[in-house]
């Protein structure tokens, strides 16, 4: 029986308006340069069902992370649908138009979302600790003691126990990542959203976070995860989604993608990271 549909985007659009240049600039240069409209997403359409792990690769400007970000509403949409367990998220629906919810109501469908960003997003005046627990307390209304008592087994989960009463500034990139998933699996999200979660890291501290996310994957938590890391996509992933200029132009199983690609994009995203399976 085919499992339920966690995420389902329907022909969702996203266009960027990229404002006009300055007064100063038309002073200098004698040119008018008028507002531009940039359309990221075309009407992309993907489920992503329990338990699956989908990782969206592309290349940069290819619309796969406003994608992510779509999905809880950092980013609005400009046309099309996004539900997570069936529920719209940031809006709804009033005479086949969508509007926006009240933040109260978003910020509770959100606690079922983690999200992991590149740069981590951690608060530099609260321990690794206070960071986990800040949301719990926050969205969660728990106390102090209730916080702490759900954050210490996550950060014991991605392997900081020792470093709870360490601020920020005294963690490395791979030890800030570590706490940012903690913090999101602190909330027992439903689904779990990765955007380039190692990007920002030296490359010697990649395997640690790499490592977190497979743990994570293993216990068939639903999550979508943006990368540029193509081995660890072959990997993890239950199905690839490659993208290209805000369209999905091929998905499948990581092994039938990776050995035998059919989008010409897939092949170059696939030749440019020495991925390609050879053609002798």
């Amino acid at each position: 029986m085919p499992k339920e549909t966690v995420i389902s985007i329907q022909g969702v659009h996203k266009t960027f308006i990229v404002p006009s240049k300055t007064s100063l600039y038309r002073r200098l240069t004698g040119k008018v340069v008028p507002e531009r409209r940039i359309e990221v997403l075309k009407g992309v359409n993907l489920d992503i069902r329990q338990g699956e792990t989908v990782v969206i690769l592309g290349s940069s400007g290819s619309g796969k992370s406003t994608l992510l970000r779509c999905v809880n509403k950092l980013e609005k949409i400009d046309g099309g649908r996004i539900y997570v367990e069936g529920q719209l998220v940031g809006y709804e629906e009033k005479n086949g138009a969508l509007t926006d919810e009240r933040p109260a109501v978003t910020a509770k469908k959100r606690s079922h979302i983690g999200f992991v960003f590149q740069h981590f997003n951690l608060f530099l005046n609260k321990t690794a600790l206070g960071n986990v627990m800040a949301p719990l307390r926050d969205v969660k209304g728990m106390s102090a003691a209730q916080a702490r008592e759900v954050a210490l087994p996550k950060l014991k989960l991605v392997g900081l126990a020792d470093r709870a009463d360490n601020f920020p500034s005294k963690l490395s990139g791979g030890q800030k990542q570590r706490v940012a998933i903690a913090r999101a699996l602190a909330m027992e999200p439903s689904v779990m959203l990765f955007d380039e979660p190692t990007s920002a890291l030296d490359p010697e501290l990649v395997g640690e976070v790499l490592n977190v996310i497979r743990s994570i994957a293993a216990q068939g938590t639903t999550m979508a995860i943006v990368t540029h890391e193509m081995q660890f996509a072959r990997e993890i992933a239950d199905r690839i989604v490659v993208m290209d200029q805000g369209v999905i132009v091929e998905q499948g199983p990581p092994e039938e993608l990776f050995t035998n690609p059919q989008h010409p994009k897939t092949k170059a995203l696939l030749s440019r990271s020495g991925m390609l399976p050879s053609q002798e």
